[in-house]
């Protein structure tokens, strides 16, 4: 008998949640073979078993809460006959938090579904092998099951009330899950970004410096050299590693942007790991592209392209991210003409690309259609005066608006 525990994953995770059980009750499973997905509030990560046979207990649902060496799963000899029932966790274990009860799939196979769909479904009651998903894959997502509707009736909440105190403002509270109000649980994910988000803004002395960049000429290279570009090296050319080479050059131009501080000491970094964040079904998570000064735009480009493929599929890695000096993030993916990123973790700085918009500008003494892209850098104002936030962005833009430049130092 092989007993199935959640391992070690980093020092600073103790507890995850069960998003996904690849293998049920009686079934075969193979030495090394994945059985189920963990998610922990930086990456998800698949559990393998350690020795072959059948699984004969699963000791946790999904969306249980689970702890760093908890007993999950048993796996015995055999060769997947009848299925024995569930046991209770041992003594020694942790107790694994109830599950809301969840319509099981009545097909016969299991149904692909996101952790968040499945939770959604066990929430509503909804059987998820009566759900019709958009994805052409046939994976379900949470917003095929919010489409799908709700299960049968149940007993109604209870009434919304008002109360109201003396002298104070009436306090209204909408019933739960009524045709009003949807009650979503946060996922363990969007809970650890909603908390450091909060931290950063906190703990530190943020300010935001603007500029805007002529995007013309880096779309006529890019145009011109594509074709050349994707023969010799199978990838596109992107905006994203020529925005990252410009930040490497301002970065080692202002070093206290590629700096943190520590208690009473700032860290300036030598090295030059830049975050490129990475928007995900379960919010936005930021792989490190390690030692970008180094690397040409090609393996810039392959770089970027496979940690957001393994971001999408929930692959990455804690090694992926942790570590990174500086952060890129592009709003302008989703249409945004200009915001106010906040810093990663205790970085000192952020930089902010967004929407490629045709305006009319002043091009030297004339009006000019030109495409122009606002630029922001968030800022530790602690330990990064006035003077050079606004040359690293006014570095950044010069790089950009002359891209034979970085092309020359690369």
């Amino acid at each position: 008998m092989a007993e199935i525990k959640v391992p070690e994953l980093a020092e600073s995770i103790t507890e995850g949640s069960i998003a996904q059980w690849v293998k049920k009750v009686g079934d075969r499973v193979e030495k090394g073979e994945f059985i189920v997905e963990l998610e922990t509030d930086k990456v998800n990560a698949e559990i393998i078993s350690e020795e072959a046979g059948v699984l004969t207990q699963i000791l946790a649902e999904e969306g249980d809460t689970v702890l760093v060496g908890q007993v999950i799963a048993v796996v015995e000899a055999g060769e997947g006959a009848a299925a024995a029932p569930a046991a209770a966790p041992t003594e020694a274990a942790p107790a694994p938090v109830a599950a809301a009860p969840v319509v099981e799939e009545t097909s016969g196979e299991r149904v692909v579904a996101s952790p968040a769909a499945r939770r959604l479904a066990r929430e509503k009651g909804i059987d998820l092998a009566a759900v019709s998903p958009v994805d052409p894959q046939g994976r379900v997502r949470v917003q095929d099951v919010a489409a799908h509707g709700t299960a049968p009736a149940v007993t109604p909440a209870a009434a919304p009330t008002s109360v109201a105190t003396s002298g104070g403002p009436v306090v209204f509270t909408p019933a739960a899950n009524s045709d009003r109000v949807t009650i979503e649980k946060m996922s363990r994910r969007r809970q650890t970004i909603a908390k450091r988000l909060l931290e950063v803004k906190q703990s530190t002395a943020m300010l935001t410096t603007f500029n805007e960049i002529d995007m013309t000429n880096i779309m006529a290279l890019r145009k011109r050299k594509q074709e050349e570009f994707v023969k010799a090296n199978d990838i596109k050319l992107g905006f994203m590693s020529f925005f990252t080479k410009a930040v490497v050059a301002a970065l080692k131009k202002y070093p206290y942007v590629n700096a943190q501080i520590s208690g009473d000491e700032i860290h300036l970094n030598n090295f030059f790991d830049i975050g490129i964040a990475v928007s995900t079904e379960e919010g936005l998570v930021v792989p490190v592209v390690r030692d970008a000064n180094s690397k040409n735009f090609a393996e810039i480009e392959k770089d970027i392209a496979n940690l957001a493929t393994k971001a999408r599929d929930k692959k990455l890695g804690l090694n992926d991210m942790a570590g990174g000096s500086f952060t890129i993030t592009n709003g302008g993916v989703f249409g945004s003409l200009m915001s106010t990123p906040i810093m990663n973790g205790t970085q000192a700085g952020i930089l902010g690309m967004h929407s490629i918009v045709n305006r009319p500008v002043a091009v030297n003494g004339e009006v000019q259609i030109r495409p122009m892209m606002y630029v922001a850098l968030s800022y530790d104002h602690r330990i990064i005066d006035g003077k050079d936030s606004v040359g690293f962005l006014k570095t950044v833009k010069e790089l950009i608006e002359n891209p034979e430049d970085l092309l020359l130092n690369s």
